[in-house]
């Protein structure tokens, strides 16, 4: 009997699973937003993933419903686990990645090291939140943000008075989010994969390079990275994705701070930037991962093939043209480079690709990426 995956959300993450679906046997079904997404190849319906209709007919030819991204209502998901749809990782989870208050609560419960925070309804609490840290902080928005959105350095409290209007009639809320300004020496991520039955694995911890709030570079394993950093990162990563009950791949996000410690900044609840490396530079990339662990099936090596492995990301693309007509002078430069083309059009600051190199010495396999990624840009 083939195994069907319905994914909903037609993005590069949808895509990507496609391949790792293909060497598998597995039939790989994706709702996409709208036509000529970047997972048109497996697109079989387009719709809104708010209405529960749309997402219940998708559902229904499917043996388990996942996702590209973390947006599907809760409304939506728990009627559809209601009536008998497995879905991974399943609403108890996901609304910890959908609700930043609620990630941060229910990680103070299990005892995860993080920044120090608070949930803040007004200025007046900001103000004081603020003035017993140094006088700035992180704030917020604790639903929608991604890629540096909805995340804002503030000295004073008037500075979210935005955002505070923004939020004062939300069903879901009125408070912000407000974090200390950690003073980190650079930031990690530690992948991890769960199946329903329990068992978990996780990948060496990375280093991620952000610009502009979005992931630029990252490199696997974190360069100078301890055995017990290591170790510890693993942990916190099993940890959490055990004690939040999450099914599939996780991301979490974490500072290193000044003073050696790890303390958690997000959770994704999906493959994520930080795991492309793995296509090219791990037994089992996050996309098998993820459709295996969904599937409930033995999760695969997570070990490294490589000594490093180097991803960057193509961020924009050509000013003209599409990223294919680069191929010949990326490619002649850096034969062993892997391009990722996600079959999106070009447009600044937009993820349209990203490029893997793997070798034995991280400057060489920084400067190649480096190189190659640096064809696909003007």
């Amino acid at each position: 009997m083939v195994l069907r995956v319905g994914v909903v959300g037609g993005g590069q993450l949808a895509r990507m699973m496609i391949p790792a679906a293909v060497n598998l046997g597995i039939e790989i079904r994706v709702l996409a937003e709208a036509e000529g997404m970047s997972a048109a190849l497996a697109a079989t319906s387009v719709g809104d993933y708010r209405d529960l209709a749309t997402v219940a007919a998708f559902a229904a030819d499917v043996d388990v419903i996942t996702f590209d991204h973390e947006h599907v209502p809760q409304a939506v998901l728990r009627a559809l686990t209601s009536s008998g749809v497995a879905v991974h990782p399943g609403p108890e989870a996901l609304q910890f990645a959908q609700d930043k208050l609620r990630m941060r609560e229910r990680l103070a419960a299990l005892g995860t090291p993080q920044p120090d925070w608070a949930a803040v309804t007004n200025e007046a609490e900001l103000q004081v939140f603020l003035d017993a840290h140094g006088g700035r902080g992180v704030v917020k928005m604790p639903r929608g943000g991604y890629d540096g959105k909805g995340v804002r350095i503030v000295s004073g409290a008037a500075e979210a008075a935005d955002w505070f209007a923004a939020v004062a009639g939300d069903p879901a809320g009125n408070a912000l989010l407000v974090e200390e300004l950690v003073d980190f020496r650079r930031e990690l991520a530690q992948l991890v994969a769960r199946r329903p039955s329990g068992e978990v694995g996780h990948w060496p911890v990375v280093e991620t390079v952000q610009i502009d709030g979005v992931c630029a570079e990252v490199f696997a394993p974190a360069p100078k990275a301890s055995a017990r950093l290591l170790e510890v990162a693993g942990e916190i990563g099993d940890a959490i994705v055990s004690g939040l009950g999450v099914t599939g791949v996780m991301a979490v996000e974490l500072f290193e701070t000044s003073d050696d410690r790890l303390l958690v900044n997000e959770l994704a609840m999906r493959p994520h930037n930080s795991g492309h490396w793995t296509q090219d530079g791990a037994v089992t990339s996050q996309f098998e991962q993820h459709l295996r662990a969904v599937l409930d099936l033995p999760l695969g090596d997570a070990g490294a093939t490589a000594p490093w492995t180097v991803m960057m990301n193509i961020l924009g693309g050509p000013a003209e043209g599409p990223l294919d007509a680069r191929y010949v002078s990326a490619m002649s430069a850096v034969p062993h480079a892997k391009i990722h083309n996600y079959g999106k059009d070009p447009r600044p600051g937009r993820k349209v690709g990203h490029i893997n190199v793997t070798g034995e010495v991280l400057d060489d396999v920084t400067y190649d990426a480096r190189e190659a990624a640096a064809a696909f840009q003007d």
